[in-house]
């Protein structure tokens, strides 16, 4: 058990990738909780490449993580210390609790895990915020309906492959995006996507006039950039694209151009929307419901990729995110006994 609270802070906002400049690791007593409150002892914490935008300094959907502040997480761990009546020590929880060792919550925005329904990395993935995306995503943003064909890119990441998923057992025909062979024979081998298109072997556009000769209803969008065009050239009439992220300029240094082939919007009355998970957050109980449920029956597939190392590991595993290094869920493990 550490005796220290080892805290990885944002140290300078990067240019483009982050890099090893971005980050201090600072070493700080285990937190005290007060009346009310409990420590939690962190072991995963999810990496997510929303992390990418709260590192910038400007107008966004929550504030920018400071200049000296522990960098933001999800994260489980287990309560080791508690003087809160609703938290009792060595109780498994997920939350907002940082890339730390240790970290104090009153309680606010903490969920109680379930072991017996899946390990703790799941509840970073398949049961926490990348499910909860892609099922309002699809549901509520993109409208989804049986018979519809849907598109994902960013498919084998973690939002990405429960989206793809969702979208089959709601009785949709699903093509997926990614990089590679092998997370390409994963969508459809394991996952159960219709096709799988390889964005590393060749023009993503003819590929997609190949798998949907009669176009898409929901463009369920990842990464942005060129693939959001090729998604636009192929839109049936109402189709809806859906607006979850765009990592591939996450990193980029100029203002990225606009899509091009928006014309496709109004020729085929399609809508354009973007959305954020945490405008959902009242409804998440309808949301985990559902996925908990096709998880205890064996339908939906949970991968979490886990790498080790502490916390001094965060931002090298941060950048596999941007290097396509991943399939599934990222998580690092913070603890060596947990």
């Amino acid at each position: 058990m550490a005796s220290v609270n080892r805290q990885v802070r944002l140290a300078r906002r990067p240019v483009g990738r982050p890099d090893d400049s971005t980050w201090e690791v600072t070493s700080a007593p285990v937190p005290q909780p007060a009346d009310g409150e409990f420590t939690v002892r962190v072991e995963y914490v999810s990496l997510d490449p929303a992390m990418r935008g709260w590192l910038n300094d400007v107008r966004s959907y929550v504030p920018p993580v400071g200049i000296g502040e522990v960098m933001r997480a999800h994260a489980v761990g287990r309560v080791h210390e508690s003087r809160h009546d609703g938290y009792k020590e060595g109780q498994l929880v997920s939350g907002h609790f940082g890339v730390c060792d240790y970290a104090v919550s009153d309680g606010s925005g903490v969920v109680a895990v379930d072991e017996s329904l899946a390990p703790p990395p799941v509840w970073l993935g398949a049961l926490g915020f990348p499910s909860m995306t892609a099922y309002f995503g699809l549901v509520d943003v993109g409208r989804m309906k049986p018979g519809d064909t849907v598109l994902v890119s960013g498919a084998a990441g973690a939002v990405g492959s429960i989206a793809g998923q969702i979208a089959k057992l709601s009785g949709c025909r699903v093509i997926g995006i990614a990089g590679g062979p092998e997370k390409c024979a994963w969508l459809t081998d394991e996952l159960g996507f219709d096709a799988a298109i390889d964005y590393k072997a060749g023009s993503v556009g003819r590929a997609l006039h190949a798998a949907a000769p009669d176009g898409i209803d929901i463009y369920f969008d990842n990464v942005g950039g060129e693939t959001l065009d090729s998604a636009l050239a192929v839109l049936r009439k109402h189709a809806r694209v859906v607006l979850c992220g765009a990592i591939s300029g996450y990193n980029a240094t100029d203002p990225q151009p606009g899509p091009s082939r928006y014309l496709s919007l109004l020729v085929n009355r399609a809508s354009m929307t973007g959305f954020i998970v945490f405008d959902y957050l009242d409804r998440f109980p309808e949301g985990m419901a559902a996925v908990s449920e096709w998880i205890r029956r064996g339908e939906l597939v949970t991968r979490e990729q886990v790498e080790t190392g502490g916390v001094e590991a965060f931002g090298r595993t941060l950048n596999m995110l941007f290097d396509g290094a991943n399939t599934g869920k990222l998580v690092l493990k913070t603890t060596a006994d947990s």
